[in-house]
């Protein structure tokens, strides 16, 4: 498996008025490696990645494109044995080899999905997509979620950052239960990789729909990450940052709980705010 940081030199400045020092050092960075997801055998898209967990990120993303509906509709996950200039196997191939019976949307070989902010489609579309494709009621999960609760929740994340306090590259996605127990943290170069990689763990471990959980992101909401949310059956979504517009209007309209500016003692709601009893 491919290392998740690597050590590369650098050139420390110090800036003191006119004076300039420089100290050449090692630094530790993230590693950035593309992921290929092939099903059964044929190329699907690929992912700029921080290696590991890749089964998980391969089966998040089918989960999140509405493409599966979990575990059950994959027979197995392997790496495949692609190699580098030298000979060296990358481990940047995932194939996915799906259930009998079970067929792709042949939209998936278009590259057509609703998901990625970049795919220039428009916002009115990309809602009804998502609300037609996900297999979950969100708004029917009525559990409470206590601000309290949430207001410790980027703290319990940050604790298990443990890459990005070597880096401070990377991005995290963390699933906790409604009372705010810690599940499961991922970190991935990219918001969407990270989220991608908590929802297909919680696929392999048969617990999909997630009604009454949290996801929080170390990152802004993006409609993308909503998307996500809304596709696992996670009725709450909390970010560090910002939420974007798009994401605001699929979270009012699919009826998930958005938080943004998730900074204790302040929280900001954008959508949702009866879960929190607000």
């Amino acid at each position: 498996m491919g290392r998740i940081t690597t050590r590369t030199p650098v050139q420390r400045v110090t800036l003191d008025g006119d004076q300039v020092s420089v100290v050449r050092r090692p630094d530790t960075v993230t590693v950035e490696e593309p992921l290929q997801v092939r099903v059964d055998g044929r190329p699907l898209t690929v992912t700029m990645r921080t290696p590991g967990d890749d089964f998980d990120l391969a089966l998040g993303f089918l989960v999140g494109e509405g493409l599966v509906s979990g575990a059950d509709d994959v027979r197995t996950l392997m790496h495949c044995l692609d190699e580098d200039a030298d000979g060296h196997p990358t481990y940047n191939v995932v194939d996915v080899a799906l259930s009998p019976g079970v067929v792709l949307p042949e939209v998936s070989l278009e590259r057509s999905f609703a998901s990625t902010s970049a795919c220039g489609v428009c916002g009115t579309t990309s809602i009804d997509a998502v609300r037609r494709r996900s297999p979950y009621d969100v708004a029917a999960d009525r559990t409470p979620i206590a601000p309290q609760v949430l207001a410790d929740l980027p703290e319990a994340l940050a604790r298990e950052q443990a890459a990005f306090e070597r880096t401070g590259g990377l991005h995290a996605a963390g699933l906790f239960t409604a009372a705010g127990e810690l599940l499961v943290v991922r970190e991935d170069v990219g918001r969407h990789n990270a989220v991608d990689k908590v929802v297909g763990w919680a696929a392999r471990e048969h617990r999909l729909p997630l009604a009454g959980h949290v996801l929080v992101v170390s990152s802004r909401a993006s409609f993308e990450l909503t998307q996500k949310a809304v596709m696992a059956g996670i009725p709450c979504l909390a970010a560090i940052s910002a939420p974007s517009s798009l994401a605001i209007e699929l979270a009012e309209q699919s009826g998930l709980t958005l938080v943004g500016f998730l900074r204790p003692p302040r929280l900001s709601v954008y959508a949702g705010g009866d879960r929190l009893g607000l």
